[in-house]
């Protein structure tokens, strides 16, 4: 990429780690002042973002389950949700050093070797964490699994917990308290059926909203924009398809117009990509 860009991230079910080489992400989200940074976390959040960058930007951004997050740098997930911020100003900051772990995967020759470092570092820092509660797995991947649909009541029950406890453990692991995060994931699931084709209507039942009017409501409310707007702007020369999106198959984002605006390690379950933005 050789001219800026700027993009509107949409939320999604995961946290965010960019490990970035060089040049800052400028990013924008309604009601804090931006942020400019070259490595950049991101908590679960209920809201959008705008990502800018000045023409070239270079890096690895890992996609991580709330709950390994929550493992691999120890610190409450509530205190970063809805919040963008350098990793290295975390609790983690003396044993996990984000910013030396970007420089040395920059510094290498290959694509391979910068994944096989990371996949050596993520695995000691697995092993140094602080564990997560099976339990908070187990409620994360049902809700994962129903896109959002099953009720937090019946939830606690699938895991053996109170209402109560099952809020408090998933603010503390997930970021996001169950009902939030269930939003979150049911409209992950209607932008990918409404980009995909599907009609309003259609994607609102599926999806488990009261009707259709309840799917623009919410999708206004995480994303800045109305569905007929955000499926619209992906048709358009500049937006949509990789590397636009941040997940493979997933509707995640919009490429803006100039002007535009829009408010193993592997167990540890994460996927990365790489290369320039």
């Amino acid at each position: 990429m050789d001219r800026p860009r700027r993009r509107l991230e949409t939320p999604v079910g995961a946290a965010t780690l960019l490990l970035g080489f060089d040049q800052p992400v400028r990013i924008s989200r309604a009601g804090r002042d931006p942020d400019t940074l070259v490595c950049v976390y991101c908590g679960p959040t209920t809201t959008p973002a705008v990502g800018e960058h000045g023409g070239r930007l270079a890096g690895i951004e890992v996609m991580l389950a709330p709950w390994a997050a929550f493992t691999l740098f120890g610190t409450p997930q509530y205190e970063l949700a809805n919040r963008t911020v350098d990793p290295d100003a975390l609790p983690h900051a003396l044993d996990r050093r984000v910013g030396e772990l970007a420089g040395a995967l920059a510094a290498l020759p290959s694509w391979e070797a910068r994944f096989r470092l990371l996949d050596e570092v993520f695995a000691r820092w697995w092993e140094a964490g602080t564990p997560c509660s099976a339990r908070v797995v187990r409620a994360w991947s049902e809700l994962v699994r129903t896109g959002g649909a099953m009720p937090v009541r019946r939830l606690a029950e699938e895991v053996g917990w109170s209402v109560r406890h099952l809020e408090n453990r998933f603010r503390e692991q997930i970021g996001l308290g169950p009902k939030a995060a269930a939003r979150v994931l049911r409209l992950q699931r209607a932008r990918r059926l409404l980009a995909a084709g599907h009609g309003q209507a259609e994607t609102a039942a599926v999806c488990g909203f009261y009707d259709q009017a309840h799917l623009s409501s919410e999708f206004k409310a995480m994303t800045g924009c109305t569905p007929r707007e955000f499926t619209t702007a992906r048709r358009l020369p500049f937006a949509g398809a990789p590397p636009g999106d941040r997940m493979t198959g997933e509707a995640t984002s919009l490429v803006l117009t100039s002007g535009a605006s829009g408010a193993s390690a592997r167990s540890a379950d994460f996927s990365k990509t790489g290369g320039p933005g």
